[in-house]
């Protein structure tokens, strides 16, 4: 495969619950839109970082990606290849190729299963190794994430949070995967203990070539991370830039709040820093605002913003972002308003 292409393209991507009614005869009276018309591409090698608050659909996409939560909509192209279209035999060879790191490195352990037993899963379910072979391969899956083989027959609750974090990425290692899901890998440690999984990861990504969708709300953790980084809200990707450009000069709205946020140790920049605080709560994903998702708690929003959903359009040199105010004019606007405006009749 070219490294110049996508390892992983989504397009149009949504992922809608029903909401019913009714305890026998049941009817769909709406949906919440977790996930909303998102697109965007990873190549090879690469890491993008995808953030948002909690609730903005940034797990969900992520396991809709996998599809272990099915898709309403969209396309998901891996390594070149439409995983709707692929047969079930090539489904379950392909998802051996993707990977998840869950958030919770206690919950997605099997109180009952040894150390070894969890990291040799996968190869015993996949008829991949079995026996000597087997445990041979999970001491050096140990090995590789820096977590001791005498650990082999510890049970999970024997282990320290960053411990059952190294096992829980050790399984994902397993089956060699080339794409992994990190989400939010490192929110429940300690903040020394983070850095160390974060440098875990990224030198297997450089020893593996592996490429990584980060979700996680903490922008610090995605900068040090992420070549590249999407902010979502409400189920929608807002911007999309490098990272260097994204911190240097953010275009939405919502991004440069989250930016105003973030802390910093630089006792000047921290004095200076501008603080800009939503107002109102996040609105229910079933029922979403008329026009921009943003424009109930966007401190700039103007009438159209109410009216008229903005584009996922590229401003800048791959910088992509959702806003009305961004590189347009009030002619462009109003003519965008007034086609839209027909296209509903």
């Amino acid at each position: 495969m070219d490294d110049e292409l996508p390892i992983l393209k989504v397009e149009d991507f949504r992922v809608y619950f029903p909401i019913t009614l009714g305890i026998i005869f049941q009817r769909q009276v709406g949906s919440v839109k977790a996930v909303d018309g998102v697109s965007f591409s990873i190549k090879k090698g690469g890491t993008l970082g995808l953030v948002g608050e909690s609730g903005s659909g940034k797990t969900t996409l992520g396991l809709a990606i996998l599809r272990l939560v099915k898709a309403t909509s969209g396309k998901v192209w891996f390594e070149g290849q439409a995983l709707d279209e692929l047969s079930n035999q090539d489904q379950r060879a392909f998802s051996r190729r993707m990977q998840i790191i869950f958030q919770d490195p206690f919950a997605s352990l099997n109180p009952r299963m040894t150390i070894g037993n969890i990291i040799g899963d996968p190869l015993q379910v996949g008829n991949i190794l079995k026996g000597k072979a087997k445990y041979a391969k999970v001491r050096e899956l140990m090995e590789s994430v820096r977590l001791n083989p005498a650990l082999v027959n510890r049970y999970p609750h024997q282990l320290s949070g960053g411990q059952r974090q190294r096992v829980g990425i050790a399984r994902a290692l397993a089956l060699e995967p080339t794409f992994i899901v990190c989400d939010e890998p490192v929110s429940a440690l300690d903040v020394s203990i983070q850095a160390q999984i974060l440098t875990l990861l990224e030198d297997l990504q450089h020893r593996l070539n592996l490429t990584f969708l980060f979700i996680s709300h903490d922008l610090s953790v995605v900068r040090h991370i992420s070549d590249r980084i999407a902010v979502m809200y409400l189920g929608k990707i807002v911007e999309l830039s490098d990272t260097v450009s994204l911190f240097k000069t953010p275009l939405h709205p919502y991004t440069k709040a989250l930016l105003a946020a973030v802390h910093t140790i630089d006792p000047q920049r921290e004095h200076n820093r501008k603080r800009l605080v939503l107002e109102g709560d996040v609105p229910d994903p079933a029922n979403p605002p008329i026009g921009c998702n943003f424009c109930t708690r966007c401190p700039v929003a103007i009438s159209i913003c109410h009216e008229l959903e903005p584009k996922f359009r590229e401003v800048g040199q791959a910088h992509w972002a959702a806003c009305h105010l961004i590189g347009q004019t009030a002619e462009s606007i109003s003519a965008e308003y007034h086609n839209q405006s027909k296209s509903r009749v």
